[in-house]
């Protein structure tokens, strides 16, 4: 089993910068970075796989978010600049076995944070 806790939510003013991170109690080949606001489908932000070392972004969020892995630390990091009012929602890490390339599919991911609310405003 993996635990998975996030920090660094806050609200904060458009244009500002937040950085999410996420204690583990270990990584596993794939990680990501989730979002959702209520009423809508968890969205993938971010992810890294291990192997070949692929970051994928999601393209409403490109240029301006950063995904990096600690792997000695078992923390994985979101560092998050010009934020916009529809950067607003729930940020979940999750860690899992295999995953595909691409977009970070949340039906793939094994295990789960609680979340950390961001809120831009």
């Amino acid at each position: 089993h993996v635990q998975l806790v996030e920090s660094g939510g806050d609200l904060v003013q458009p244009g500002g910068s937040l950085r999410l991170s996420c204690d583990a109690s270990r990584l596993l080949y794939c990680v990501g970075w989730f979002r959702q606001i209520p009423g809508a489908e968890r969205e993938g932000v971010a992810a890294i796989r291990s192997g070949d070392r692929s970051i994928h972004y999601a393209s409403s969020v490109k240029g301006r978010f950063t995904i990096t892995r600690d792997n000695a630390k078992n923390t994985l990091f979101l560092q998050m600049n010009s934020l916009r009012p529809e950067d607003t929602a729930m940020y979940y890490c999750a860690t899992t076995t295999s995953c595909s390339s691409g977009k970070p599919m949340s039906a793939e991911y094994i295990y789960w944070g609680q979340g950390t609310q961001v809120t831009v405003s």
